[in-house]
């Protein structure tokens, strides 16, 4: 089974950096589009970054400027770089991954899959 896999989270201080990543396992299945989610305790589930298959990015207002969400096709990989963190940021992110199957020349759109990452959590302390 293919697999999408989270790293990167942790624990640091207020203003420090972290990170993630979201990987896809194998050559089966290429990244389409990636949706980073994050959670806490008591709260609704926020749509923190979205990065389409051309890279173009969008970010929820409060990490505008402190976030950024880029992709690397060829390790098939898509990362969520956190800067100026602060307490408020604190919570379980999740990874969402539209992904479409690899042919011999390209992708295959019309054969797509979808996948949530187990989650990783990021602790910011002041």
């Amino acid at each position: 089974q293919v697999q999408l896999v989270e790293s990167g989270g942790g624990s640091v201080r207020a203003g420090g950096s972290l990170r993630l990543s979201c990987a896809v396992s194998g050559s089966t299945f290429s990244i389409n589009t990636v949706d980073w989610y994050r959670r806490t305790p008591g709260k609704e589930r926020e749509l923190v970054a979205t990065i389409n298959s051309g890279g173009s990015p969008n970010y929820l207002d409060s990490v505008k400027g402190r976030f950024t969400i880029s992709r690397d096709n060829d390790k098939n990989t898509v990362y969520l770089q956190m800067s100026a963190l602060k307490p408020e940021d604190t919570a379980v992110y999740t990874c969402h991954a539209d992904l479409v199957r690899r042919t011999g020349g390209g992708v295959d759109y019309s054969n797509r899959y979808n996948l949530w990452g187990q989650g990783t959590q990021v602790t910011v302390s002041n």
